[in-house]
């Protein structure tokens, strides 16, 4: 794996309502990811932004608006993607809400598969035709795998750009009751909090690991509201009885020990609603673990 991380910073917040994570980015900074890769050996390259157009300025962000505006800036994400990996570098991209990765994981497919670890509270697995509010936040796993928006689901390249059996959930809790049945159809793996309340985080992620043996390369999607609100409040749609502080940092450091990470989503944190900057500070420190920091 090369050592060269790149940081993109993508201050969307055109798939919901809530105003607040599109200064994800800046917390992120703030809490210190790069001065925390570098202090575990990688040489980090911040290149700043990518300029996303701001909802308010969509003729107050009617819906009409917001589509082909998202459009527009996740294909400026899937050419910034693609590029950090063209030039052998590690993205780590910093949202902005959980459609940034209908372009961070576009790109970093562009050229070969790559498992994905989707590590999440809700499914994003809605279409248009089963969403009740319509936000494409909600969709962005539906939309890599295919289904969905034709504008989003073309972006960079027609069609798909995940199959199924390269894809894992983990950490369900709130999923709408038609989105679990497209998750039970579609062939992707899934593992609920449930699953983990019984197997335990070490047995669930070994699991994890194992259903996507056949691939080389694994990008995590990791949203922070995965986690339980009580320790990182600082989200949008939080649900009670997510994981744990220790059951995240055991689960990024055995995904670590796979050797097989090559780009990560930080997504979904939303400062205005943080308490005492826990979120972001959480965020950071799991990063750190999933990119090799141990305790010895």
């Amino acid at each position: 794996m090369p050592k060269k991380v790149r940081l993109i910073g993508i201050p969307l917040d055109l798939g919901q309502v809530h105003r607040g994570v599109n200064m994800g980015p800046s917390a992120v900074r703030y809490a210190g990811l790069a001065k925390r890769l570098r202090h575990i050996g990688y040489t980090v390259n911040d290149i700043g932004n990518i300029n996303v157009p701001i909802r308010e300025k969509l003729l107050e962000g009617v819906y009409e608006n917001v589509l082909p505006a998202l459009q527009e800036a996740s294909l400026w994400i899937y050419n910034a993607a693609k590029q950090a990996v063209e030039d052998e570098c590690i993205p780590i991209f910093m949202g902005g809400d959980h459609s940034i990765a209908i372009g961070t994981i576009g790109g970093i497919t562009s050229d070969t598969r790559c498992g994905v670890i989707w590590i999440d509270a809700h499914g994003d697995f809605n279409t248009p035709a089963t969403s009740k509010s319509g936000n494409i936040h909600g969709m962005p796993l539906s939309i890599l795998l295919g289904d969905g928006h034709e504008e989003l689901v073309n972006i960079g390249r027609p069609g798909a750009k995940l199959r199924p059996e390269d894809v894992v959930l983990i950490g369900l809790r709130d999923l709408d009751k038609e989105e679990r049945n497209l998750i039970k159809q579609s062939g992707v793996h899934y593992f609920t909090m449930r699953d983990i309340d019984e197997k335990g985080i070490s047995r669930v992620m070994q699991e994890v690991l194992k259903c996507l043996d056949h691939l080389d390369k694994i990008h995590i999607s990791f949203d922070v509201d995965s986690l339980d609100p009580i320790e990182a409040p600082g989200v949008g749609t939080p649900v009670k009885g997510g994981l744990s502080y220790r059951e995240a940092h055991l689960a990024m450091e055995i995904i670590a020990d796979s050797g097989k990470v090559c780009s990560m989503d930080i997504v979904e944190i939303n400062p205005m609603l943080d308490m005492y900057n826990n979120t972001d500070d959480m965020a950071v420190e799991l990063t750190a673990s999933l990119f090799g920091k141990s305790i010895i």
